[in-house]
């Protein structure tokens, strides 16, 4: 029975309790496409995992074999459902080819079309399938040929204003063709376009939309409507070389933007707006979105190496808030720790992820550091209070009635008193306080009898160590 129990609880996949960015903290995952069906939000992302070939070991390249996908009714729990398609399973693809990128999914009369690029068998490049589900979460099953007249990657599809489904992708340049109604290749009607390369005059099927937009490479087409107009987002490589990057250093290898354009057709002419978000100021190579509204808001799903930041070919999702302004423009997104979502009290609260913190005398670094095991990096941060005024806060706490007391996964060399306050208005009221003894090691603290720990509502807390000296601390909770 105990056996029957565990497998039981496999098959119902792994719940993520995670408010905070990233939001997948158990592996890498990349390129992620959200969406909200049935009144969930479900990330379909790829899924990074170190080189494992000879070929990309040595160029130290992308690695991917496989899709999960991820469900969410607050933004704050996930849950992972496991594998939905997988390299070695899907008729057309080169087996062991690890070229699984950044793919997409749609509902279509109540079925579920889950889109992915991959290299196909005995050809060169790109070309994209699709997988169908009758659940968002799957099982879903590849149809067996890639869809006719796409070579490329990051397929992005939309239906449109006018009832046609459209699909953009990325590869020399950022396309659009409308689709046949079963999803099998573009549309017979579809316009033929001449272009050059190299001096050779070629043909293909589609619009390239990229046309009159600032030059600089493009990848990642993300395409979405809002008040009858036509979004593309994209990452975007700005400035030329020798130019300055984001650091003011003379840059060979510039890093990714999310930049975007509004048309009032699929096929554009697009009108260049901005950007949804600047570089990523560690050098992360690539940035890679989606965006949905749920529930009235709008998010930015993106991606960034947090848990590997010595190698930005191993990633993670992340989300933050995205606002609109009163013109339809994009008012540019920051990149936060926090994330979104509401972190119950009652749970671990990685402050780590911080809101903010004070200007000096605050430092984050791995739990595990120095680790041999690279995975242990999903163990998470920790943050020091070394000053004592130093300190963090951490936003949207709900707390709910009977909690009377803390503890503190922390560590302190002479031992330190950690103090957690609530805002109240623009002050702060001190609910707790615990005790850390003298310690090397993480370890856990309690504290009981806490009579100011909120019944109810949802707040702000701010955390530091009140004497000043050196304190260490991975998580707080109350109960």
């Amino acid at each position: 029975m105990k056996k029957v129990a565990i497998i039981l609880a496999l098959m119902a996949g792994a719940v993520c309790a995670n408010a905070q960015n990233p939001v997948i903290r158990d592996q890498f995952s990349a390129d992620p496409t959200a969406k909200v069906f049935n009144g969930k939000v479900y990330i379909f992302p790829s899924h990074d995992i170190p080189p494992c070939t000879p070929d990309l070991i040595q160029r130290q390249w992308f690695c991917m074999e496989d899709y999960h996908v991820f469900s969410s009714e607050n933004l704050t729990d996930w849950t992972d459902h496991g594998v939905i398609v997988t390299q070695n399973k899907v008729p057309w693809v080169q087996p062991d080819s690890y070229s699984m990128w950044a793919p997409d999914c749609v509902e279509k009369d109540g079925r579920y079309y889950f889109f992915f690029p991959a290299q196909p068998k005995g050809g060169r490049g790109f070309g994209v399938g699709v997988a169908v589900a009758d659940k968002p979460e799957g099982p879903y099953m590849p149809m067996p040929q890639q869809v006719e007249g796409v070579t490329g990657i990051d397929p992005c599809v939309l239906k449109g204003l006018d009832g046609n489904w459209y699909i953009y992708w990325g590869g020399g340049g950022l396309m659009c063709a409308r689709l046949k109604d079963d999803f099998t290749g573009i549309h017979p009607d579809e316009k033929v376009e001449e272009f050059e390369i190299m001096g050779r005059k070629m043909k293909r099927v589609g619009v390239a939309v990229d046309k009159g937009l600032p030059e600089g490479f493009k990848e990642g087409p993300f395409a979405f409507t809002r008040n009858g107009k036509y979004y593309l987002t994209y990452p975007w490589v700005r400035g030329k070389k020798g130019e300055p990057d984001i650091n003011g250093v003379p840059s060979d290898n510039h890093t990714e933007t999310l930049a975007y354009a509004m048309s009032d057709s699929p096929y554009g002419p697009f009108e260049f707006k901005g950007l949804i978000m600047e570089e990523h100021r560690n050098g992360c190579w690539t940035n890679h979105h989606s965006i949905i509204e749920h529930e009235g808001q709008w998010y930015l799903f993106y991606h960034h190496n947090d848990y590997s930041p010595n190698f930005d070919k191993n990633r993670s999702v992340r989300i933050d808030s995205l606002f609109f302004n009163a013109d339809g423009t994009i008012q540019t997104v920051k990149p936060t720790f926090r994330g979104v979502g509401v972190s119950q009290a009652n749970k671990p609260i990685q402050i780590d992820r911080y809101s903010t913190i004070s200007d000096n005398g605050v430092e984050m670094s791995f739990v595990c550091e120095n680790a041999a095991d690279t995975t242990r990096r999903f163990e998470g941060w920790q943050l020091a209070y070394r000053t004592v005024d130093a300190y963090s806060t951490y936003d949207k706490v709900n707390f709910s009635k009977g909690l009377k007391a803390m503890t503190a996964k922390a560590k302190a060399p002479q031992g330190a008193t950690l103090a957690v306050s609530v805002r109240e208005g623009k002050s702060w009221k001190n609910i707790a306080k615990v005790e850390v003894k003298p310690s090397t090691e993480l370890a856990e603290f309690h504290v009981t009898g806490c009579k100011g720990i909120p019944q109810e509502g949802i707040y702000d807390l701010k955390i530091q160590s009140v004497d000043g000296k050196e304190l260490t601390v991975d998580w707080i909770r109350f109960e």
